[in-house]
């Protein structure tokens, strides 16, 4: 069985008000900081992972230096692991989108998987490369506990691969900043233990 940890990555700018942040690299704020410590913390104090496996951008790598440093193992980039390209949407908020996209963004908040952005992805696209990170885990750690830090569209792309659900349900698994979920993957199927814990974030 494989444990995997699934954490997304800390505060930072563009949270809110809220903008498409997607490939644009940003370091963590303050705030940020402190919560990749704290859910590095709780994952030392909890589990023994052999390794943690993050998104390329700035964002992921210092949450999983964090949990790292914390649970004294290495960090490996995973190029896949990258945000939703938003293309012509990076860095707009949700209010100039609808301005000039009014029907593709009501589509993306009501039937995400029949969205490409302009000049950017699909959700198609990120569950594809999502899945590359899924099958090399699950070969090469078929008895380990491993920790993954993305980003919210990825990490509820892995989500709806392990629970074998719809792209439809893209929308229903929330994934808070820092939040910790915990998934038990076999052969036979994938167990949810946890999902979205915040809780060390408010000890």
């Amino acid at each position: 069985m494989t444990r995997l940890l699934l954490v997304r990555h800390g505060h930072v700018e563009g949270i809110a008000p809220e903008r498409f942040r997607g490939r644009r690299d940003m370091p963590l704020s303050q705030q940020g900081v402190q919560q990749g410590h704290a859910v590095a913390r709780r994952i030392a104090r909890q589990w023994q992972p052999v390794v943690v496996y993050t998104s390329p951008l700035q964002r992921c790598t210092q949450t999983a230096d964090a949990i790292g440093h914390a649970a004294g193992v290495e960090g490996q980039v995973l190029g896949d692991l990258v945000d939703l390209d938003y293309g012509d949407w990076q860095w707009l908020t949700r209010e100039e989108v609808r301005s000039r996209w009014p029907a593709v963004i009501g589509r993306w908040d009501t039937t995400p998987q029949l969205v490409r952005f302009p000049n950017g992805d699909s959700l198609q696209d990120l569950i594809g490369r999502v899945s590359n990170v899924l099958r090399m885990i699950l070969d090469r750690h078929a008895r380990d506990t491993v920790v993954v830090v993305g980003h919210d569209s990825g990490n509820r792309a892995l989500l709806l691969q392990l629970l074998d659900q719809p792209m439809s349900a893209y929308w229903r698994l929330t994934q808070d900043l820092c939040g910790l979920s915990e998934i038990e993957a076999a052969p036979d199927g994938a167990r949810l233990v946890s999902l979205n814990d915040t809780a060390h974030l408010h000890a």
